[in-house]
């Protein structure tokens, strides 16, 4: 027996920011997004259509953190009783921290509390409904039901989960994502590509949640070295922007594993960028359960079209075309530094979510430095 479950309703095309005013219907919105060019124009450009907003945060910083978001909260809480709706345009970042505020219902201790002590709150439904416009090809926020939230003062990450919190709509026009820089292209959409591996080596996974993963899979690997060299296609960008949310869907019912319980300890103590940290680690948990006969092993062996050893091969091979290091060394960490976060990655929740066994991996691991 298995389930699947999503929510939210999803309007996919190029210049649907354009019809943004139809979704908010009327209702008095709050903005959330990003304080530079060219979410103001766009900000501009939907107070015409839609109205000027009751309440517009626009301070959003990447991987949102506890004094930050306690800080917007507080604005939040003065402009509750006026605010219908909240509009997230931009990343990842902006899409969560408007989970977090909606949650938060204008006090941000109901999130620590949650957080920190699993203190649950009524939640029936959303304080503030979310209507999620990405900006990148990435994180997958605009379909799961989560939040990444950082405390970078105790050097923690949480991961903010509730059944009521995914957005009520989610937009993607691919328009938008036209003017994003070569680098920013990259570690988004090898965030997506984490999401949708992670989503088939996973406890969780179901047959519907493969399907969108291989597919994901199989358009990144595809259309990322393209776009890479053509920024301004429109027809690559709408591939990519359909693999993110693919992957989106995919690990919005089976969370991540491993490879993301790998990063955080890397992009919080070394600096590294969450999806090079989620990323560069994946050929190696490929080799780890190349022996593990599974439907799991079946669907990434369909993705290369080979076993995976040769598997690996291939997607070492594409990472490192795009001038992504697998080694974990270049990122000054050393192999005991490495052992310890493999340890901590097992523990953790995300990890626990890994089909494969930790022997094997770090037999993977171990035979690679000797």
């Amino acid at each position: 027996m298995w389930s699947f479950q999503n929510p939210v309703k999803i309007i996919f095309g190029p210049d649907e920011f354009y019809n943004l005013d139809k979704i908010i219907a009327g209702r008095k919105y709050g903005l959330i997004t990003y304080p530079n060019s060219p979410f103001n124009e766009l900000a501009q450009k939907l107070q015409k259509s839609a109205g000027t907003p009751t309440l517009v945060i626009n301070n959003v910083a990447p991987n949102p953190d506890y004094e930050l978001l306690r800080r917007q909260t507080e604005t939040l809480k003065n402009h509750l009783d006026k605010t219908d709706v909240l509009v997230a345009l931009g990343g990842g970042s902006v899409i969560d921290t408007a989970k977090v505020l909606s949650f938060s219902r204008g006090d941000f201790s109901i999130v620590t509390e949650f957080l920190e002590k699993r203190k649950q709150q009524p939640l029936d439904k959303l304080e503030l409904p979310i209507i999620a416009i990405p900006t990148t090809s990435g994180t997958g926020s605009e379909v799961t039901r989560w939040a990444t939230v950082w405390n970078r003062q105790t050097s923690k990450k949480y991961s903010l989960d509730h059944p009521n919190l995914f957005p009520s709509f989610a937009v993607i026009d691919p328009t938008l994502m036209i003017a994003k820089s070569k680098e920013l292209t990259l570690v988004t959409a090898l965030d997506a590509l984490s999401h949708s591996m992670e989503s088939i080596w996973n406890k969780n996974a179901n047959p519907l949640s493969t399907k969108y993963a291989i597919e994901a899979s199989r358009k990144i690997l595809k259309y990322l070295p393209l776009l890479i060299q053509d920024l301004s296609s429109i027809h690559l960008r709408t591939e990519l922007a359909e693999a993110s949310l693919l992957a989106g869907l995919a690990f919005s019912n089976t969370k991540t594993a491993l490879a993301h319980n790998l990063s955080y300890p890397m992009t919080l103590r070394w600096g590294i960028e969450h999806g090079i940290a989620c990323s560069f680690t994946l050929p190696l948990i490929m080799r780890s359960v190349k022996n593990i006969e599974s439907e799991q092993k079946l669907a990434l062996e369909a993705i290369f079209e080979t076993d995976l050893q040769n598997g690996s091969k291939k997607l070492e091979k594409f990472l490192t075309n795009l001038g992504i290091s697998i080694d974990y060394n270049d990122y000054g960490i050393s192999h005991e530094e490495f052992l310890n976060i493999t340890e901590g990655a097992f523990l953790g929740e995300r990890g626990k979510n890994f089909f494969g066994r930790k022997e094997d991996f770090i037999y993977e691991l171990n035979k690679e430095k000797a």
